[in-house]
C-alpha cells in the first residue's frame, strides 16, 4: 500500500474549506501533524486483524433497562415552589431575543 503524504498545498485547501486562517508556521506545524497521523493509521492498518470481530466500544459494556412505565409527574406548585419569579403556572425569565428588555 503507497504511503500517504500530506501537503502544504493540501493543508491549506482544508483551511480554506474550513474557512481557516493560517500563517505559515501553523502551516507547516498542521502538515507535520497530519502527517504523523496518516503515518500512524498506515501502522494500523499493517494489523493482521483476521477473525478479530468488530466491536462498538473498546469496553464491555451492556444496558441496564428499567421496566417502561408510567409515573406521576411532580405537582406544579412544588416546581415553582423555589422559582425567583413566576406567573401562573410558568416561570418567568427576563427576556432573551428582541431589543434586550425586561421580560
Amino acid at each position: 500500500m503507497p504511503q500517504p503524504t500530506i501537503s502544504e498545498t493540501d493543508v491549506r485547501h482544508a483551511a480554506k474549506l474550513s474557512r481557516l486562517s493560517l500563517n505559515d508556521d501553523q502551516v507547516h506545524q498542521y502538515t507535520d501533524q497530519l502527517a504523523n497521523i496518516l503515518d500512524y493509521i498506515q501502522k494500523l492498518n499493517e494489523l493482521d486483524i483476521d477473525g478479530v470481530e468488530p466491536m462498538p466500544h473498546a469496553l464491555d459494556q451492556h444496558n441496564i433497562l428499567r421496566e417502561d412505565r408510567e409515573t406521576p409527574g411532580l405537582d406544579t406548585d412544588d416546581v415553582l415552589a423555589n422559582a425567583p419569579d413566576r406567573e401562573g403556572p410558568f416561570f418567568k425569565v427576563p427576556k432573551v431575543l428582541g431589543d434586550g428588555g425586561g421580560a
